[in-house]
């Protein structure tokens, strides 16, 4: 017997709605919206991005988690990974008894007929979704429509002999699972660019041809097994991380559509070159909001809040690095003080990197003067979080 999946909820959405708001409300928020996005108090104004926190793949993920939990309170319930990349989020539901399989002592050989896995909004690599039907487990499947989306164009690209380049990165749980799709040909293989420099050495192979050994040495690791630049660079289709920079992820679009352009012609870029944006609508609008704000408003500092791990979020922060000094801090805790913050280091576009490791900074809120403060959230950040970080802000720039 096939396994059970569930897709559209468990028609429990009305009985978790309280615990959910109880969770992940604020009522700081909601007065922030109505008063235009603006918190006006003492020498205090905050600003903040029109669209921002939760989108809808996540509240929809966070929700079916929620009624997984209820609905099979008398099984094991386990998450493959994290629900979404934010630690509170994710604290919850291991409070509620939900079980990640990532986490230490859990073993995924162990499952079986009575327990469920939810599938997180990332989704999971065709291999693993197997596995856990030959289990034969009940599974609560949250994946992103989004994601779906992108999956979508790179089974066509696999299914016409085209190759997935996939601008994401190599290790986020999204970009395996896309890159997994293409394996489900024969003929399907990918691989994965980081960044706008990766790309670009992609592009001169494409365009003049080199060693197929080096280029194995720097993309190996990002590629499908087997990989053969020679015979698997003359046809490809472009896709991305649906968390990704836009902007970049457009210019590596076409920085590919001039190389293949330049190697086989213009008369024949079709049938060597696809692309589809697969940005999801919810990562643009995030970030054309916090685009606006930095264009609308003067401001001191902008903080954006989000895990470390989320790639969104770290996206917002470094397009406003390269307007504002800026503190991406994964949680209210991380505004220590008015004079001490936790923040991951943000590296602005063209910047040399920089660790990724959490730093502190001192000094971080301006003093004794009025003070405008620019705010936005990733995808995966709940408003109670933001509404915090308003409130330690408001009492850090105003105390005494």
């Amino acid at each position: 017997m096939p396994p059970l999946i569930f897709r559209k909820g468990l028609d429990l959405k009305a009985a978790v709605a309280g615990q959910l708001a109880a969770d992940y409300h604020s009522g700081i928020v909601d007065r922030l919206r109505e008063n235009g996005f603006v918190y006006a108090s003492g020498r205090l104004t905050i600003h903040l991005a029109r669209e921002f926190g939760f989108c809808y793949g996540v509240d929809r993920a966070v929700d079916y988690a929620y009624q997984a939990r209820q609905r099979f309170a008398g099984r094991r319930v386990f998450l493959t990974g994290e629900i979404i990349h934010n630690p509170h989020v994710n604290d919850k539901l291991r409070a509620a008894g939900v079980r990640f399989l990532c986490d230490a002592g859990e073993d995924p050989a162990s499952l079986g007929p009575e327990d469920v896995v939810i599938l997180p909004a990332f989704g999971v690599t065709v291999s693993d979704m197997a596995r856990f039907s030959d289990q034969g487990c009940t599974l609560v499947d949250t994946t992103c429509g989004s994601v779906l989306n992108v999956w979508k164009n790179v089974t066509r690209y696999a299914q016409d002999g085209f190759t997935a380049v996939i601008h994401g990165k190599v290790h986020h749980e999204e970009t395996r699972a896309t890159a997994s799709q293409a394996l489900r040909y024969p003929a399907g293989c990918y691989l994965i660019v980081f960044d706008k420099a990766e790309a670009a050495e992609v592009c001169a192979y494409i365009r003049r041809g080199g060693d197929p050994a080096a280029f194995l040495r720097t993309f190996g690791h990002a590629a499908s097994p087997g990989f053969d630049p020679d015979r698997d660079l003359q046809r490809i289709g472009l896709a991305n991380q649906t968390t990704m920079l836009m902007s970049e992820s457009l210019e590596i679009g076409e920085m590919f559509r001039d190389a293949m352009r330049d190697r086989h012609g213009e008369t024949n870029l079709a049938a060597h070159y696809r692309a589809f944006d697969t940005i999801c609508s919810a990562t643009q609008e995030r970030q054309d909001a916090v685009a606006a704000l930095l264009d609308q408003y003067s401001l001191d500092i902008m903080i954006v809040i989000g895990g470390y791990n989320s790639s969104n979020t770290c996206n917002l922060a470094n397009i406003c690095a390269a307007c504002v000094p800026t503190y991406h801090v994964a949680e209210p805790s991380g505004l220590v003080s008015a004079n001490e913050i936790r923040h991951r280091p943000v590296t602005p576009p063209g910047a040399p990197a920089r660790t990724s490791a959490e730093a502190v900074a001192l000094g971080w809120l301006p003093a004794a003067r009025p003070v405008v403060i620019g705010l936005t959230a990733g995808a995966s950040t709940p408003n109670n979080i933001i509404g915090e970080v308003v409130e330690r802000l408001d009492r850090f720039a105003n105390a005494g």
